[in-house]
């Protein structure tokens, strides 16, 4: 199979030698004990034996030198790391090992932090099925775990290991530890250690709604060389717009975001989402085009109420809507709007999260969720109902939409000379656009989790919904570094215009990382694999 079609739902592990260190059980020993033959595989000499008593000797003995193996196993390095990792993605993990239970559970002792209960399957020789290197205990994995077997890694040391995958149809994973092996087999990819195993089934499980995973983006972006002289900004982690020199004196800058998450009030969303990234780079947006991809049975009327909605938004913030395509298709199931907004700033005026320093204040305005609670209020309103929230306050929920830009604020900030960065929180939440700042301006942050401001109506949907307002989508909210000797202007100039203002934080040494604390007490960041609104999409 190609490796790019590769996808993984579940993983399969052989045990000795794969999960433990190779080498402790040395098979020549217990061949001889027993008589095997050294070019046999034990397992089905002993089954051939014709006579009874011999046969049961025989698997004594063999039950005999696995235990007392298995009392000497030690796990691999990163193994143990790798089994949770893959129990925090909710991946099905199993074993599948021509060992008794009895030598698996022993060498599991050895484990400092897993044990047979971290495994959703354990098949070993005791199972009445036949062992690999036939592919029944594959098929039997896959249907426990609810997959195909096309979708099931399996993962060993061994030859048998291999065979047993290839003749089930599984994608299969040879793992060496650095010994050559003196077998030859077909795996569809060879790894040296459990790092690079983990990095391939990263690379090939199904990721989840929302963003592409930053650390995987990094990586990405780390393997660029950007020449062009006129690139001031580019792209990574925490960088939500391009920066381009036009001439000495004026720089373009550029950002395109789809709205996929809002069926009402698309266009809004569309045009506020894309221009608050611009505003905070310190330049006006000017210029937006759009794509608008809506499904089939969509009827003109519902696509020109977007248009006119598009327009109508720009309109209100002076920003031009100068082009675009327009197209049903069934690759989308809702309207989808992918805006692309161009703003410009004089170069002496941008602003690069590169420049924060240390003893920058770090500020939020208005609340963290704001894009949330009004997509909650709007797409949700039945289920809040149900939970028992009333519907005026659902109604006062469905007003934050008014509250998602950022210009207002922006256009304060960036008159404030000691302003150092704006970021604006978007897909992942506050907690996630915190660790961007500090990601993109390669500093340490400090947050206080205690004096980041939750509206009541965001705190009471999250709590009915059991979701984390720190990880909702959050446009509306601009989070603002600052000279401490400026900080108290800019809260003024902020808080005169009508707008909610709180100081949440400090930048700390260079470095990368949040310090939490919370009542004075270190205290663990939260951090999101995707936006808490997906969770609510998805219907879990």
């Amino acid at each position: 199979m190609k490796t790019d079609d590769i996808l993984i739902k579940a993983v399969l592990f052989d045990f000795d030698g794969t999960l433990t260190r190779p080498g402790v059980l040395d098979f020549s020993i217990i061949k001889e004990k027993v008589g095997c033959p050294p070019d046999l595989p034990v397992l089905e000499f002993i089954e051939a034996i014709p006579d009874s008593r011999q046969k049961s000797e025989a698997h004594t003995e063999l039950d005999a030198f696995e235990t007392e193996g298995a009392a000497h196993s030690v796990p691999c390095a990163g193994a143990e790391a790798l089994i949770q990792f893959l129990q925090a993605t909710g991946m099905p993990v199993g074993l599948f090992s021509r060992n008794s239970f009895r030598a698996i559970k022993r060498a599991l002792k050895n484990f400092k932090h897993i044990g047979p209960a971290d495994f959703d399957l354990i098949i070993s020789r005791d199972e009445t099925i036949v062992p690999k290197p036939h592919p029944a205990g594959i098929f039997l994995a896959a249907e426990r775990f609810g997959v195909q077997p096309a979708n099931l890694l399996m993962v060993g040391d061994y030859l048998f290991d291999i065979e047993a995958g290839n003749r089930a149809g599984a994608p299969t994973a040879l793992i060496t530890y650095g010994i050559s092996p003196d077998f030859t087999c077909r795996a569809d990819v060879i790894v040296e250690n459990m790092a690079d195993l983990k990095n391939f089934i990263r690379l090939h499980r199904p990721l989840p709604s929302g963003k592409f995973p930053n650390d995987l983006l990094r990586e990405y972006l780390g393997g660029f060389t950007f020449d062009d002289p006129q690139l001031l900004v580019k792209p990574g982690v925490g960088e939500d717009t391009a920066a381009v020199s036009v001439d000495d004196e004026e720089v373009l800058i550029l950002k395109t975001d789809p709205i996929t998450f809002a069926t009402d009030a698309v266009g809004h969303y569309a045009v506020l989402v894309n221009a608050n990234d611009i505003a905070t780079s310190g330049a006006d947006p000017r210029w937006l085009l759009t794509t608008l991809l809506s499904p089939p049975g969509t009827t003109p009327v519902k696509l020109l109420t977007i248009l006119n909605d598009l327009r109508s938004h720009c309109e209100k913030w002076d920003i031009t809507l100068c082009g675009g395509h327009t197209e049903i298709t069934d690759a989308v199931t809702r309207p989808v709007v992918s805006g692309m907004m161009a703003g410009t700033v004089a170069r002496s005026n941008l602003l690069d999260k590169r420049n924060i320093r240390t003893g920058d204040q770090i500020l939020i305005t208005k609340s963290v969720a704001v894009e949330g609670t009004a997509l909650i209020a709007r797409e949700f309103a039945d289920r809040l109902e149900k939970r028992g929230m009333a519907p005026s306050e659902i109604a006062k929920g469905r007003t934050f939409l008014d509250r998602i830009s950022i210009l207002p604020e922006a256009r304060i900030a960036r008159q404030i000379p000691g302003v150092s960065a704006m970021h604006d929180v978007t897909e992942g939440g506050a907690a996630t656009a915190i660790a961007e700042i500090g990601i993109a301006g390669q500093h340490v942050i400090a947050i206080d989790l205690d004096s980041i401001p939750v509206y009541p109506q965001t705190r009471k949907m999250c709590n009915l919904l059991d979701i984390n307002p720190l990880g909702l989508i959050g446009s509306g909210s601009l989070l603002i570094c600052c000279r401490k000797d400026d900080c108290q202007s800019l809260t003024d100039r902020v808080q005169q215009a009508g707008i909610k203002i709180t100081r949440i934080g400090e930048v700390m040494s260079p470095g990368k990382g949040i310090q939490a604390t919370r009542g004075g007490q270190p205290a663990d960041w939260p951090r999101f694999e995707t936006d808490e609104i997906t969770r609510l999409f998805a219907g879990t």
